[in-house]
């Protein structure tokens, strides 16, 4: 079984963005390199520890004596991305997700596979088309744009619904009823 891998070593742009409203957005990881865009769907929770867990490291290799990464301790102002996702195509759901980093290029590397790749039996073709191909997403990024990737998905997961100060869940914009705790 062969597996098709959308590989990104320095991209243009890496980012998390969103389509929909509050309360029904659908959360994308966009990555461009050139004219090549690839679009793969995101639970909320996996944005939110994704970008918890690259701070995580950055700050991390901050410690190491004399920095010798040169990793930055807030987002460099060239590299804010504030803009929408380019045109969305979405290549596939995110099941399994795994970060690491390579002390050799100073990158931090993000891949993430398909739910069905999660799931499936060896047996069991992976994608819809039946062709069986695994498919995975491998970015490769530089210490500076991994933080600016970082802050922008902590925004762009803390731009939903506002949550209820008594109870803690999500307030839609029609209305929202909460049971308080029993004392």
């Amino acid at each position: 079984m062969s597996t098709r891998v959308h590989e990104f070593d320095w991209p243009d742009r890496v980012v998390v963005g969103t389509i929909g409203l509050p309360g029904a957005r659908t959360f994308y990881l966009q990555v461009r390199a050139g004219t090549q865009v690839v679009s793969i769907a995101l639970e909320k929770q996996q944005s939110a520890l994704l970008a918890e867990k690259i701070d995580e490291i950055l700050d991390q290799l901050m410690t190491v004596e004399g920095n010798p990464f040169s990793v930055p301790a807030g987002t460099p102002l060239e590299l804010v991305d504030n803009d929408q996702l380019e045109a969305v195509q979405e290549q596939f759901r995110t099941g399994a997700m795994s970060l690491g980093w390579d002390p050799a290029t100073a990158q931090v590397i993000i891949e993430a596979r398909p739910i069905a790749d999660a799931e499936a039996d060896d047996d069991e073709p992976l994608t819809g088309d039946g062709t069986g191909e695994h498919e995975m997403l491998l970015v490769r990024m530089p210490v500076g744009t991994a933080r600016a990737f970082a802050k922008r998905t902590r925004e762009i997961v803390g731009a939903g619904r506002p949550t209820c100060p008594l109870c803690g869940y999500p307030i839609d914009p029609d209305g929202h009823t909460c049971t308080l705790p029993e004392s």
